[in-house]
Order: C-alpha cells, then sequence, then structure tokens
C-alpha cells in the first residue's frame, strides 16, 4: 500500500515542523502530549508542564472518525480529570461500527476556547489528475455533507496555485477581510506542505481562526509510503498504525521486517487468530481472489488472515513465511472442526515454484506433529515456472505428513481448492500433466479445440438477456491514439536495465511466434560502458547492443517504438522521463513497484502531452500473442505454448494485476481459441493508461470479438466503462469481474496487496462496481470461481453466430531449453567441474563445513576455529584452535630484511597493488624460506616412525647430505633462544594430550647443539612437530587422514597464511610512508665479468 494513514500526533509534528518552510501560515505550534499503556505520567508532566495548569483536551488517537459524534472526546478538564478519563477507557473494549477494539493511545491538547462561528474545514486530498482543495467556512462535528457543501479548487498535476486563487475560489463565505487573509496564505502553506512532503490526504476538522492566531484542532492524514526514499530526513521514523479494531500483531511486524530487507512481497494481515481458515497465497491478485471466495462460500467469519508472497522469494523467505503462517495457525485452540491451510496461487510468470515449495515444506516437516494434533488439512493448487517439480516434491512429502494433503496443477480452476477446503464440492482426484515442460511440447489433447467449435447454448447472466450485441459501428469519438495498436509482429523494444533473463524470456517468445527479426534491438544500462551482450535467437546465438545513455540507443535504432523499463522504484521516474524526449518512442511499460504517486503522476500527465502510452508501474507488462510480449508476462515457455500465446485467439483483456493476467491466460485458452492480447495495467494507485483505454483499443480492433475486464477494490475506473457500454462506445461482449468483495465482509479496513486495492468510499467497493457493470450491460459472474464458465459460455455464443470461426492450430517451432533450467528439472545430469566439501553459499545463510556463519560468530570459535571448519571439515578442540591462532601469530612477521618481506616492500615501491605485492613475497616461500614446515614434518615423521635413535637419524642425514629441515638459526642459537619457539614449545607439552615428534625433536636439537649452538629447533621445526602431534593425537583425525594432511603439504598452510599478515602491513607501512621506488646501490652488489673480458 502506498497512502497509509497517520497518527494525529504523527501529522501534527510533521506540520509543526515544516508547515511554516515556505512562508508563515498564521497557525500556532500543535502544543500536544501522548500517552499509551506505557507511559509514565511524572516524565509526561517534566516534558510538558503546561498539562498542570491549562484547560485541557484529551481523545484516543487511533484512526477512529468521528470522535466527537462517539463521545470519545473529553473537553475542558483539569489534568487530574484527564488522567480519569484516560484510565476509565485505555485498554477497554471498545465498539465502534462493527469493529471492536482496545483504545491504547490517546493524545492531549490544550483547549482552545472559541465560539462555534469560528470553526471551519479544510482538506486536501489527491486523485489522479489533480489535487483537490476543499474548504467550507463552517466546520466541527455537525458539517454534515461536505462533499456537497465545500468550495473546490482543483490543483492540476505539475501546476502551483496561488494566494490570489485560494481566496477567489474557496473563501467566497468568508466576509471579513483580515481573515480571509489570514486564511488564504493558512491554506496555501498547508497545500505547499502537503506537496513537499507527499501527503495523499489531509483533513482538518476544525481549524479554528481566532482574532489572535489560528489553532488546527483535529487532524487526519495519510501519507504516501512509497516516498520514504525522499521524505525520510524530514519524516523521521514514521508509525503506521493499523485500522482501529485489528491489533497490530509481532507476527505481522516480522513479516513486515522480512519483507522491508525482500526485493519480494511478502504481506500478512490477521484478521482473525482462532479462525479455522489459513491462506498461504502466492501472488498480490491472486491473494484477494482467494479471500473473496473464502467469503463468498461463507467462511468469512473463520477466515483467519490475508496475506501473500510474490516476486520470487528465495526458498528461505518463503520458509520463514511459512514458519510464521503456520507458528499463528498452530498456537490458536483447537478447532472441533480441524483447520484448512490453503496454499495457493495463480500461474507464476517468473517465481520458481519448486524453490517457494522447497521453503513450504521445510516448514511443513518442522510443524507436522502439531499439524496433525490440530487436525490440518492442505490444499494447494499453483502453477508456473518449475511447478511440475514443486507439485511433485509436495505430493512426495504428503504421503508421509500423516494428514491430507491435495495437490493440484493448472489443470484446476484457481479457487477451485476453496471449495474443497471448505466442503462445498468434491475433492477432485489429481489429474495428469496436460503438457511437459521438459520437452517444450505443446498441448495435447487439441481436441479441446473442436469442442468449442460445437459448443452452444444460452449465456445466462442477470445483467444481459444473453443476445450478444452486434459490434459492427464502432463509435465515432474514439480518437486516435485510442484505436491506434501498441504493439505488432514488426515491434522493436529497447530495455532499460540488465534483466537478461526477461530479454531472453522475449526473444524465445519471438521466435516460437515466427518473428523474423528479434524484438529487442538494444539494452541501456548506466553503470556499465558500451559493449554487446549475447543471447540465444532459437538455436544459434546473437549480440544485443547494451549503451550507457538512452540517447545513443534511439539514435542508433531508429526502428525502436516500445521502452521495456526495468529501473528501481528510485530511478524510474528519471529514466522514463527521459525516454518521453523522444518522439519515436509510442509505449513504455514501467515494471517498478512502488514509485511514489506524485512521480507517477507527473509522468502520466508528461505522456499524456506527448501521446504516449504508459503500461505500468507495478506490472509484468502485457502480450500481443503471435507478435509481442514484455519482460517476464506469460511466464516460461511452456507456458506460453499450454497458453497457446504464440498465435492470436479472438479474446482481449485488461487486467490490474500482473500475475492474475497469466491466470487469465490459461483461463481463456482453455474456454475460448486464446488470447489476442492482454494488458496488466498494474496495481498501483494511479496506473499509467486505464481500463477505458484499453477497452476502447479492443473495441476499434475487429480481430478482437470478446473483452475481458478483471478489476478490484479501490478507485473508480470501472464506473467509465459502465458508462461507455450505456452510452454505445462499448458495443462488444465484455465479461468483468472486480476482485476484492471479500472487503466489506472484514470487520476493519485491511489494505490489500496492491496499492490501489483500498477503498475509500462504497462506490469504490468491489460490490458496488460489479453490480454497477452488471447493470449497465456487462457479463458478471456470480463470483470468481464461476469465471472460466460465463467466459466459455459467451464465447460459445459467439462461435454458434459466426462471430467467431476458429481455426486450426499450426504447432510452432520448438525452442531449446536452457541447459541451466534443464538441470533446474532434473532432466540432464553432467559432471561438475569443480567439487567442494569446505562451504556452501547458495543458500539463505553461508555454511562453514555445514556450519552456519551466525553459529559461528555465536559459537566465538575464533580465527582458529574457522581454520578448523575450512581446512580440516570438522570443529577442532579449543586447544588445537588456540594452537593455529599462536602459529598465526608468531610467524605473522620477522621483519623486513627475509626475503618475502623484502619482495613485498619492492613490490610496493614500484607502485604495484596490494595483491602484487603480498604474491611477489609469497613466491618466495619455498625450502629455503619458510617453506621448511612441510619436510621438516616429513623427516621428523619418517625418522621417529622408523624408530630411528635421534643420533641415528642426525647420522643418517649427514650421511646423506642432507640439511634436517626445521633445525638451525642464522641469529639465534642455544644461548639466544628463539622466544617464539619457546612459547609454542611449553604450550604444546602443556596442553596436548600427547606430543611424542616434538620431544623427539628435542631430542634431536640437543645433538645438533652440541655441534653448533645455532642448530637449534627452529619455528618451522616446532610447528611442523607440534601439528603432526595434533594431527595424530587430538583423537579427531584417523592415522590415514593425519598421514594424508602430511602428505599434501598441508603444515605449510600456517606460514603461508601468517606471513601473509605480515607481508600486507609492509606493503601498507611503505605506501603510509609514501616511499618511493627501490634502486639497489651499486656498492652492495659485486661486479664479476668473465675472465675473457677483463
Amino acid at each position: 500500500m502506498s497512502a497509509k494513514a497517520i497518527s494525529e500526533a504523527t501529522g501534527k509534528d510533521i506540520l509543526n515542523r515544516f508547515l511554516n518552510v515556505n512562508g508563515s501560515s498564521g497557525a500556532a505550534q500543535c502544543r500536544f502530549a501522548t500517552v499509551n499503556t506505557q507511559t509514565d505520567w511524572s516524565q509526561l508532566t517534566a516534558k510538558n508542564p503546561w498539562l498542570l495548569d491549562t484547560p485541557l483536551v484529551v481523545k484516543p488517537d487511533q484512526l477512529i472518525k468521528r470522535r466527537g459524534k462517539l463521545g470519545l472526546i473529553g473537553v475542558k478538564k483539569n489534568y487530574d480529570q484527564v488522567k480519569q478519563w484516560i484510565s476509565e477507557r485505555i485498554n477497554k473494549d471498545q465498539k465502534i461500527g462493527n469493529a471492536v477494539g482496545k483504545l491504547r493511545n490517546f493524545i492531549i491538547e490544550p483547549f482552545v476556547p472559541h465560539d462555534e462561528a469560528e470553526e471551519m474545514y479544510v482538506c486536501i486530498y489527491s486523485h489522479r489528475s489533480a489535487d483537490t482543495i476543499l474548504f467550507y467556512h463552517q466546520g466541527g462535528v455537525d458539517i454534515g455533507d461536505v462533499d456537497a457543501k465545500a468550495l473546490k479548487l482543483d490543483v492540476l498535476v505539475n501546476n502551483k496555485t496561488s494566494i490570489e486563487e485560494i481566496t477567489t475560489k474557496l473563501l467566497k463565505h468568508v466576509t471579513d477581510a483580515t481573515n480571509k487573509k489570514r486564511i488564504g496564505n493558512f491554506i496555501f502553506a498547508l497545500y505547499n506542505a502537503y506537496v513537499d512532503l507527499y501527503f495523499t490526504y489531509l483533513e482538518i476538522n476544525p481549524l479554528v481562526v481566532t482574532k489572535n492566531s489560528m489553532y488546527i484542532l483535529d487532524l487526519a492524514a495519510k501519507l504516501d509510503s512509497t516516498a520514504d526514499f525522499i521524505c525520510r530526513p524530514k519524516w523521521g521514523d514514521v508509525d503506521y498504525p493499523p485500522p482501529f479494531g485489528r491489533d497490530a500483531y509481532p507476527e505481522e511486524a516480522y513479516i513486515a521486517d522480512l519483507d522491508a530487507k525482500s526485493g519480494a512481497s511478502l504481506k500478512l494481515t490477521i484478521l482473525n487468530r482462532n479462525g479455522r481458515i489459513w491462506t498461504m497465497v502466492a501472488g498480490g491478485g491472486a491473494s484477494v481472489i482467494y479471500s473473496d471466495t473464502i467469503c463468498d462460500l461463507g467462511g468469512a467469519s473463520e477466515l483467519a488472515n490475508y496475506g501473500e508472497y510474490s516476486g520470487a522469494p528465495s526458498e528461505q523467505q518463503t520458509y520463514e513465511y511459512a514458519k510464521t503462517i503456520l507458528t499463528l495457525m498452530t498456537s490458536s485452540p483447537k478447532h472441533p472442526e480441524g483447520k484448512v491451510l490453503i496454499t495457493g496461487g495463480g500461474i507464476a510468470n517468473f517465481t520458481n515454484v519448486a524453490a517457494t515449495f522447497r521453503g513450504i515444506i521445510t516448514a511443513l516437516r518442522e510443524f507436522q506433529p502439531k499439524l496433525v494434533e490440530h487436525d490440518v488439512s492442505i490444499f494447494v493448487r499453483r502453477a508456473g515456472p518449475n511447478y511440475q517439480e514443486g507439485l511433485r516434491k509436495m505430493r512426495e512429502f504428503g504421503s508421509s505428513l500423516g494428514i491430507p494433503l491435495h495437490v493440484f496443477g493448472p489443470e484446476t480452476h484457481m479457487t477451485a481448492i476453496c471449495g474443497m477446503a471448505l466442503g462445498k464440492r468434491p475433492i477432485s482426484s489429481t489429474a495428469q500433466a496436460e503438457f511437459s515442460t521438459a520437452n517444450f511440447l505443446l498441448p495435447g489433447g487439441q481436441q479441446a479445440q473442436s469442442e468449442l467449435k460445437a459448443a452452444g447454448g444460452a449465456v445466462n447472466n442477470g445483467g444481459n438477456d444473453g443476445t450478444i450485441a452486434n459490434d459492427s459501428s464502432v463509435h465515432n469519438n474514439i480518437t486516435n491514439a485510442q484505436t491506434r495498436k501498441l504493439f505488432s509482429n514488426t515491434t522493436k523494444a529497447i530495455v532499460w536495465g540488465m534483466q537478461q533473463r526477461a530479454v531472453q524470456s522475449m526473444l524465445d517468445f519471438d521466435f516460437i511466434c515466427r518473428r523474423d527479426e528479434p524484438s529487442v534491438v538494444a539494452m541501456v544500462y548506466p553503470f556499465t560502458g558500451d559493449h554487446k551482450q549475447k543471447y540465444y535467437w532459437g538455436h544459434k546465438e546473437i549480440l544485443i547492443p547494451v549503451y550507457k545513455k538512452m540517447s545513443d540507443a534511439v539514435k542508433n535504432h531508429k526502428d525502436v517504438d516500445v521502452m521495456v523499463n526495468f529501473a528501481s522504484l528510485r530511478s524510474a521516474y528519471e529514466s522514463t522521463l527521459e525516454v518521453l524526449e523522444f518522439p519515436q518512442i509510442r509505449t513504455v511499460a514501467i515494471i517498478a513497484e512502488g514509485i511514489p504517486e506524485n512521480m507517477t503522476r507527473k509522468l502520466i500527465v508528461a505522456a499524456d502531452k506527448k501521446g504516449v502510452s504508459i503500461i505500468g508501474p507495478a506490472t509484468v507488462g502485457g502480450v500481443k500473442p503471435g507478435c509481442f510480449k514484455i519482460g517476464n508476462t506469460g511466464g516460461m515457455l511452456d507456458n506460453i505454448l499450454h497458453s497457446k500465446l504464440y498465435r492470436p485467439g479472438s479474446v482481449a483483456y485488461v487486467s490490474r494485476s500482473g500475475g492474475m493476467s497469466n491466470e487469465l491466460n490459461n483461463i481463456v485458452s482453455k474456454a475460448t481459441d486464446g488470447v489476442l492480447e492482454g494488458i496488466a495495467i498494474g496495481g498501483d494507485r494511479y496506473p499509467g493508461s486505464t481500463f477505458m483505454d484499453h477497452i476502447l483499443r479492443y473495441q476499434a480492433d475487429p480481430e478482437a470479438k470478446l473483452i475481458v475486464l478483471l478489476g478490484e477494490v479501490g478507485g473508480t475506473e470501472e464506473y467509465e466503462v459502465c458508462a461507455a457500454l450505456k452510452d454505445g462506445r462499448i458495443t462488444k461482449p465484455l465479461v468483468a469481474w472486480c476482485i476484492g468483495t471479500c472487503a466489506s465482509m472484514f470487520t476493519s479496513e485491511v489494505q490489500f496487496g496492491h496499492a490501489g486495492s483500498c477503498a475509500n468510499s462504497n462506490r469504490e467497493t468491489a460490490s458496488a462496481k460489479n453490480k454497477s457493470l452488471r447493470e449497465a450491460g456487462a457479463y458478471v459472474p456470480d463470483s470468481f470461481d464461476s469465471l472460466d464458465e460465463l467466459i466459455q459460455q459467451v464465447y460459445a455464443e459467439l462461435v454458434k453466430s459466426g462471430r467467431i470461426v476458429p481455426k486450426e492450430e499450426v504447432p510452432p517451432p520448438t525452442v531449446p531449453m536452457d541447459y541451466s533450467w534443464a538441470r533446474e528439472l532434473g532432466l540432464i545430469r553432467k559432471p561438475a567441474s569443480f567439487m567442494t566439501s569446505i562451504c556452501d553459499e547458495r543458500g539463505q545463510e553461508l555454511l562453514y563445513a555445514g556450519m552456519p556463519i551466525s553459529e559461528v560468530l555465536n559459537k566465538d570459535v575464533g580465527i582458529g576455529g574457522v581454520v578448523s571448519l575450512l581446512w580440516f571439515q570438522r570443529c577442532l578442540p579449543p586447544y588445537v584452535c588456540k594452537f593455529f591462532e599462536m602459529c598465526l601469530m608468531v610467524t605473522a612477521d620477522h621483519g623486513p630484511a627475509v626475503s618475502g618481506a623484502h619482495n613485498t616492500i619492492v613490490c610496493a615501491r614500484a607502485g604495484k597493488d596490494l595483491v602484487s605485492s603480498v604474491v611477489s613475497g609469497l613466491l618466495t616461500i619455498g625450502d629455503r624460506f619458510g617453506g621448511a614446515l612441510d619436510g621438516s614434518a616429513r623427516q621428523f615423521s619418517e625418522a621417529y616412525d622408523s624408530n630411528l635413535h635421534p643420533m641415528d637419524f642426525v647420522n643418517q642425514m649427514r650421511k646423506d647430505g642432507k640439511l634436517i629441515m626445521g633445525i638451525g638459526h642464522r641469529v639465534k642459537s642455544i644461548n639466544n633462544p628463539d622466544v617464539r619457539v619457546k612459547i609454542i614449545k611449553e604450550f604444546v607439552l602443556e596442553n596436548f594430550p600427547s606430543c611424542p615428534l616434538l620431544k623427539y625433536a628435542l631430542e634431536v636439537e640437543k645433538i645438533t647443539t652440541s655441534k653448533k649452538p645455532n642448530l637449534i629447533l627452529n619455528v618451522d621445526g616446532v610447528i611442523a612437530t607440534s601439528f603432526v602431534d595434533m594431527l595424530r593425537n587430538c583423537g579427531s583425525f584417523t592415522s590415514e587422514e593425519a598421514q594424508e594432511y602430511i602428505n599434501i603439504g598441508a603444515i605449510n598452510s600456517l606460514f603461508v597464511l601468517g606471513r601473509s599478515i605480515g607481508f600486507i602491513g609492509h606493503y601498507m607501512d611503505q605506501k603510509r610512508l609514501k616511499q618511493g621506488l627501490y634502486r639497489h646501490p651499486w656498492d652492495d652488489i659485486s661486479y664479476v665479468m668473465p675472465e675473457q673480458f677483463n
């Protein structure tokens, strides 16, 4: 939802800070204090001392309308009376209309003495084309029908108003000249604040105008929450309270937080925590339709929740969402009839159904005992990308769940499972899949066409006599813009954004439609330089240019007339305005959801001036079968084939919901000869084009024989369709249904998935719209559940009358399946290029050897623990991890003179980067520098394992002419011992359960130092022998594993890792000291030339 109501206190706080930014409003600052169940009254009075000596007004602040009429305002009370007034009501049940809730939040203000004649009314609200300012010179609780009484001023989008205009048009009945000027200044300042702060509704009743000042007494307001990224610095942290009668549950807040952190859409509203009917529905439009159907079937009082998950949530996000639903479901009391969980959804456009189902299955498995305890029955219906695998896994899991789990695909009408779950229709047996995703084959059973040809019978509709009207005459007032076809089989498009999957989907659609050329000719992406991107055109690969600037793309592709805009909600406005400057662009599809309403309205105005059609925002797009499709519309190729979108039919539809457009494709393909064109105008409050824009195009298109409209609760655009039906502008048969009929059955207001799906008056309810459409002559079903039957009946009548002559099917060309998708479906297998067994980054959380990264941090295993997980695939004992960390610390550096550090320094001073400099140092590690650990481990362990006496070992090495690795030091000696060796040796001897190899090496040291004092056991030797003792004696490795680690050179890893720390330090030190290029001095080089040249 974009327009969200705020508390009175929040609204007054915002106006206090910003009302006078554009000039003095003349209004007094709003003084108020807020009280809730946690309020400390002593702190409240300390912060607001005026409470103690001022007459006060107190009222609840919970989005309750007409508080004065309801007796919920305490007037002219002192502080103690206010405390008593609140204590009598706080946390007590209050019934307002059909809603029952507890009063928990209150606002206290100073009482403003005034006469009734000083009360006035001001309201500003936004709609598609303008902001309307209402003013009435009498305000207060008895104002009555303000819409009929108030004077109105419409400020068109992109226009401004003036004090003079406000005074002339709104203040006619204000007789006092001084007051007229003051009120004009106030309304002018108020409107500027309204626009600047992205309000969508602002009502003040009353505005009290006294001789000395003006006071905002009661205020109601809504903000455009999608403008948060613009207005947060001004708004601050805004709390959007729930409607009265519905408490804010922590589970709702948790899902809202998940939603805010996700690119997907996750919504949850708890309607009745003790209800028996729970839903988990994919898709904004589908979620409304499922609620409608449940209520139509008599389940309104038992419906526990409303919500949706959509926009390709990850497996982990779906798991968290499902876990929240199941927690709520199984924490409420058991129901004598058991409970039902309806896991439904339409046909997804791009969400991987199998991936989301994995998350749901994980949650179901976790809650299996509680689901059995609560006697839960589960009904599943879903389709879309990889749905066959998802349904297979769900059925497979259901066989072991211990409760009924019924699974259906697109062969079953979307809402049929509602009737099954509520016992209103028999539970169908699982049907066989109608087509094969695996082979991208055409649907079998083309005999459906012959059945449709032979179909007949009267059409039963309450608002129509069953006679199909003649559409031969098209209303002559239809403008060129309304008759213009948006897409053809030669349409060329530019795509804004690096949406490779969507572009490939468009190209595959082009190919199976037998287009001669791809529809996407260029892409625009400002964040990379100009280049070309590789895509498939059928069986071969092609290159599509990617431009940094829109101007370059348009200049180089003169035949482009469509732009598909995948820009984010933050940049969609600017990128769309930019493309409107190019006259060749005639259609723009804006995919992003959540564009601020003011920006969308400005885009609509700019597009209208240019004669450009806008589809969206908040849409999946649209499709013209056989010609062109926008982005991910229609879903995967298998669904496009199944819904026969590769060739035109006779039915044209327009929908708000993008997800439901795919379901309409499925319904229409089953009930008729297919779709001619389908447009999802978008779920935002102000779609760029309206239902009528497209319906009039369909009316003017001779190929369109039947029109389908899927509207929804909120807005009044459907009434324009009613008017057009009545005055003859629409003569073709129109099947219509508005979703959201359940809204009137809820006791409190519910905001559905789309930003625009919220009724602000009875006229905007779905039920009122459906009634008006039926009365105007449209074919309106009793519910969405029977929409498919009505479409089929109307189509059959058209076939019977000869208005539609179904054509024979022509199979489309086959398109190879992408390797990645074929593998996802489990159709192929291939040896992996790499294998790994130490980490997995694919899930929601990174795993180190199976341990989640959060657990790694929470257990505080340290760097040593991370080393044990990633190097040895197990958690080693704490003393081992401490040993690793000590080794890293003592080997981190040994001064700048050693070869590795020297190389790093020289490289850094030559201007090389960090990686190059560190690598140059690491490359010096070997048997002569730092790399003696592996050799030392091998030599000492072989000698020890062969039972060689230390003296025999020393003698054998001397006889073979080999150095003993790990023995000897250039500087340190028996008389000047290496402290690092001492530290590690003492730790190992004290903490290791056994260290025979270290003790063996110390015996060797006694022999070698007796010959020469500097032949001591050095750092390499003590680490190497201790490492072998750890592998053999810590109890975590078999003898074979321990020997394998020695053989593969793992022991030297500690020195490599440790010394990297020092090399990085030397690099940073040289850069910090700004040392120049190093050149070795001549006097430190001995130049020895060959004798023949001397």
